[in-house]
């Protein structure tokens, strides 16, 4: 990445006594996939306005593309594409009318517009809809056509609000390979709004968790689960079998558990063991993979897999939004 596209720094907005945004610092590099996570009333849209210089802020700045969004917003827009929840369309025109229309507006040549509409509908999986009607896409297609509309002005920064609600899985994923790879080959920038959070960590390089107008965390997922769990034991999950034994007796089935549990036990940093069929799940105070898979394997058992447990983006969301803690 080649320096930051978006700049926050000490970014408030308040209503009166409410403050919707307090006191919010974030930098976002070219070329990078960022997600806001966050409740409904969190802030994220506020801060969203604000990047578009559609409202201005109490205090502090806001620049996109190295431009003041408060003072120029006219030169940020021009540099910004915005996809809404809720799209909207002339019914009435074709998918491709749409696009050479908003191409129009650009001021590009009749020619222009309708060589990029027709480049870009293909892109995005609608070259077989352009000549339907925009008021008979689903709405699938009609996120789609909303992602070629904003691509029609090439621009540098791409923002999306839950850009996925009501697309099948299959489409999910196709309109989520399609931001990584304008976010990869072609260098945009993406502002990613969703409540989705596979569908975050999915594709984002970082995340921002906002909670009552304050950025509360921000980073990669690594980043944050060494940060929230930090004081968590290394969970350590293991596939364990007995060569050699008759799998149909109980008895020597729990016996030999409880011989590999014991063994395990021994190991310094193994706090507990536990088992569950022939899978095991060992709690360490400090990362014993190595050891306990020489432990193992010298004891004379079968070890199908080893894993160190890891914290996805649903952990850390429940962790500070399901869990009731103050993190300020």
């Amino acid at each position: 990445m080649d320096g930051n596209i978006i700049e926050l720094i000490d970014l408030t907005k308040e209503y009166g006594s409410f403050t919707a945004v307090n006191h919010l610092s974030l930098a976002i590099g070219k070329g990078e996939i960022f997600g806001l996570l966050g409740p409904n009333g969190a802030g994220k849209s506020t801060t969203i306005l604000m990047m578009l210089g559609l409202t201005e802020p109490t205090s502090g700045s806001v620049t996109v593309c190295g431009i003041d969004s408060t003072t120029n917003p006219i030169e940020v827009k021009k540099r910004v594409g915005y996809m809404p929840e809720d799209l909207g369309f002339y019914d009435d025109y074709t998918g491709l009318e749409n696009l050479i229309y908003t191409a129009r507006l650009n001021r590009m040549s009749y020619n222009e517009a309708r060589k990029s509409a027709e480049n870009l509908i293909g892109r995005v999986g609608l070259a077989d809809s352009a000549s339907k009607k925009a008021g008979k896409y689903s709405r699938g297609m009609r996120q789609r056509l909303g992602l070629a509309d904003i691509l029609i002005k090439n621009p540098e920064v791409i923002i999306l609000d839950e850009p996925t609600l009501g697309i099948d899985p299959k489409g999910v994923n196709e309109f989520l390979d399609l931001i990584v790879r304008l976010s990869k080959e072609e260098g945009h920038t993406v502002l990613l709004s969703s409540h989705h959070l596979y569908q975050v960590q999915q594709v984002c390089d970082r995340v921002g968790l906002f909670v009552e107008g304050k950025l509360i965390a921000e980073g990669d997922i690594s980043t944050l689960s060494r940060k929230l769990f930090s004081n968590e034991p290394f969970i350590i999950e293991a596939g364990i079998s007995f060569p050699g034994h008759n799998l149909s007796d109980s008895s020597v089935i729990t016996s030999e558990a409880g011989r590999v549990k014991e063994i395990l036990q021994k190991i310094d940093g193994v706090i507990t063991v536990s088992m569950e069929n022939n899978d095991m799940s060992i709690d360490c105070s400090r990362d014993v993979t190595g050891d306990i898979a020489k432990a193992i394997i010298e004891s004379g058992f079968g070890l199908s897999y080893l894993t160190k447990k890891e914290f996805g983006l649903n952990d850390i969301y429940n962790r500070y939004f399901g869990g009731g803690e103050d993190h300020d």
